[in-house]
C-alpha cells in the first residue's frame, strides 16, 4: 500500500469513528448507559458489532469516547476567538458555553455531574474541563492563564455556581412535556417552561456574578485587578445584547 492509499485509508477511518460517535452521542442522550447493549448500538449505526470493538475496545471505552468527544466540543466553542478584547472574550466564552448546554443537555449532565456512577474517569475528563474553562477565563480578565491559589479557588466557585444554574435552567428547557421526552436534548427539543429566560439573559446574569467575582478577588489579591468598569450605567446594558455572531 502506498502514502497515498494509507491516508485515504486513515481518513475513512477517522470518519467511520466520528460517525460511531456522533451515534452514540444520540443514543447516550436518550437512554441509559446500562439500557443500551452493544448489539443496541451496533443495530443503530447500521454496523457490525465487532466493528466498534476494533475502534473503542469495549463498551466502556465507546462511552468514554463520546464524553471526550463532547468536552473537547465544550471546550472549543467556550474557549473561541482569542483575538477579541478581553471583556468580549469573556462574554463569548459564558455565552458558547450555555449555547452548548442548550443544545446537548445529555452530554453536559454527563460532564458536569461525571457520567455513569460518578465513573472516575469521567470524573478525570470534567474536572481537565474545569481546569481549562477556569484558565480561558482567568486570561479573558487578566491576560494570564495560571493565578494565585486564592483567586484560581475564587474563579472555580463561581464556576460552580454556572454549573448548577446551567443544570437548573436545561431542566426548565426540556421538561417532561418537551418534544423527544424527559430530558430531551439538541434543537429539537421544545421549551417546557415559558418563563425561563433566554440564553442572552442567563448570560448577562452570569457576567455580572463574575463581575463580582473578580471585585472579590482583588481585595484578597491586589496583583489580580479586577477590569474596570465603565461609569456610564447605560453602559452595563451591553451585557444583555446578544453576542455578535452568536450562533
Amino acid at each position: 500500500m502506498n502514502n497515498s492509499q494509507q491516508r485515504g485509508t486513515t481518513e475513512r477511518s477517522q470518519v467511520r469513528r466520528a460517525e460511531l460517535i456522533a451515534t452514540g452521542r444520540k443514543l447516550f442522550a436518550d437512554t441509559s448507559y446500562d439500557a443500551l447493549s452493544m448489539d443496541d448500538i451496533a443495530k443503530h449505526a447500521g454496523v457490525a458489532k465487532g466493528l466498534i470493538y476494533y475502534y473503542f475496545k469495549s463498551k466502556r471505552g465507546y462511552y468514554l469516547a463520546i464524553v471526550e468527544d463532547s468536552v473537547a466540543e465544550l471546550v472549543a466553542r467556550a474557549g473561541g476567538e482569542t483575538d477579541l478584547p478581553n471583556a468580549e472574550r469573556v462574554r463569548r466564552t459564558i455565552d458558547g458555553y450555555l449555547h452548548y448546554a442548550e443544545h446537548h443537555h445529555a452530554a453536559y449532565r454527563t460532564i458536569v455531574t461525571g457520567g455513569v456512577g460518578s465513573d472516575a474517569e469521567v470524573l478525570a475528563i470534567r474536572d481537565a474541563v474545569r481546569e481549562e474553562l477556569v484558565a480561558t477565563i482567568a486570561e479573558g480578565a487578566y491576560g494570564r492563564r495560571t493565578l494565585p491559589p486564592i483567586a484560581r479557588l475564587a474563579l472555580v466557585g463561581w464556576l460552580s455556581g454556572v454549573e448548577g444554574i446551567t443544570l437548573e435552567w436545561i431542566g426548565g428547557l426540556a421538561g417532561p412535556g418537551a418534544s423527544g421526552g424527559p430530558g430531551a436534548s439538541g434543537p429539537d427539543a421544545e421549551p417546557a417552561a415559558p418563563d425561563q429566560p433566554g440564553r442572552a439573559e442567563l448570560g448577562a446574569l452570569l457576567v455580572r456574578q463574575l463581575r463580582a467575582t473578580l471585585t472579590v478577588i482583588e481585595e484578597f489579591v491586589p496583583e489580580c485587578p479586577a477590569p474596570p468598569v465603565p461609569d456610564d450605567p447605560a453602559a452595563h446594558r451591553v451585557d444583555l445584547a446578544p453576542v455578535t455572531g452568536s450562533p
